[in-house]
């Protein structure tokens, strides 16, 4: 590798899929560029959900898109690397790009009645990947989407396949989406809040069906939530993101039982607890701040916790292992405490 290298979340091995390092997405304003996503490095190994979480504007999904390769070249600046098979995705042309999206890395978008054609039906789009990844003839193609269709839990899939978006409900949108997502079966899954917007019962469903998918085709799911009951009964690996960068990364299980960093502690202590009714819910101060007015020296939660002195933060605030895969940035962690809990301190 060439240049600075941040500690990942994972030392690469065989199972490596993707390997991301030092990537920096940075979007244009006036006649600067702002960094949505700021220095961030992971690996995703085959077989394993890694979820991305945080509050919106936290810079998920633009990492997402970024790794997809969907972002205006005019109006956007990356740099870094992003490993695929040899390949760095951040310096392909769209016409190699376009030969990845779909075939190697399929995504499940966040809105699927914006991400869906409205003058297409359903069965041509899932055909339109099939076309242009594979060799299969139209008659293969209609016998796969109809396949897909009901790998997804759709009950009659002619019927539906004939349909077009508006006239179906918002969880078989999504499920359609994830039928367009793993047609080809790529080896990695980019899920960008995948049960957004659905009801309990139909979260559940799609949850399920992702594990499933995994299952049958050990791909590496990318899954970006803010969502930390859906980490909790989804993820292998958590990576806490922050104002363009990652935070804090563990397991599922060390995250939930040894948090470290505010922001992780404060995002897990605003979940609703079933045995405490009485208490009021905890809200985190202030906002996550916008591209063009955020301060990039220093801690970048501190605004937001005022009440940890200036000099608990380091200055250059960087990743640390605190244990064997568990990586924390800055060194506030180590003298946080909630601000109704300062008399006990």
């Amino acid at each position: 590798m060439k240049g600075k290298r941040e500690r990942g979340i994972r030392l690469s091995n065989d199972n490596q899929l993707l390997d991301v390092q030092n990537l920096h997405t940075g979007f244009r304003i006036k006649d600067d560029f702002y960094d949505a996503v700021d220095d961030v490095s992971f690996v995703l190994e085959k077989n394993e959900i890694l979820a991305i979480v945080g509050e919106s504007g936290c810079g998920k999904s633009t990492l997402a898109t970024t790794i997809m390769g969907l972002h205006d070249p005019i109006h956007t600046k990356i740099t870094g690397e992003i490993l695929y098979n040899d390949l760095n995705l951040s310096n392909l042309n769209e016409t190699l790009y376009n030969k990845i999206r779909g075939n190697d890395i399929g995504m499940i978008f966040q809105d699927p009645l914006s991400a869906l054609n409205p003058l297409m039906r359903i069965e041509d789009q899932i055909k339109e990947g099939l076309s242009y990844h594979t060799k299969m003839n139209d008659q293969e193609r209609q016998t796969r989407a109809i396949e897909l269709l009901n790998q997804v839990g759709i009950l009659n899939p002619e019927r539906v396949g004939r349909q077009f978006p508006h006239e179906l409900s918002g969880g078989m949108r999504q499920r359609v989406i994830i039928a367009i997502a793993i047609a080809c079966k790529p080896p990695i899954v980019i899920a960008d809040e995948p049960t957004t917007a659905l009801d309990v019962t139909i979260q559940a469903q799609i949850l399920d069906l992702l594990k499933d998918l995994q299952k049958e085709t050990e791909a590496g799911i990318i899954l970006i939530t803010h969502d930390l009951g859906v980490v909790a009964e989804m993820a292998d690996r958590v990576a806490v993101m922050y104002a363009g960068q990652f935070v804090e990364v563990a397991s599922v299980e060390e995250l939930f039982a040894n948090p470290k960093h505010p922001y992780t502690r404060s995002l897990l202590n605003s979940i609703p607890q079933e045995d405490n009714h009485d208490s009021e819910l905890h809200v985190i101060e202030g906002v996550v701040p916008s591209l063009k007015n955020m301060v990039r020296t220093g801690c970048r939660f501190s605004p937001r916790i005022p009440w940890i002195a200036e000099s608990e933060h380091e200055e250059n605030p960087s990743l640390h292992e605190v244990a064997p895969d568990h990586l924390v940035r800055c060194t506030c962690y180590k003298h946080f405490h909630f601000r109704d809990e300062e008399g006990e301190v």
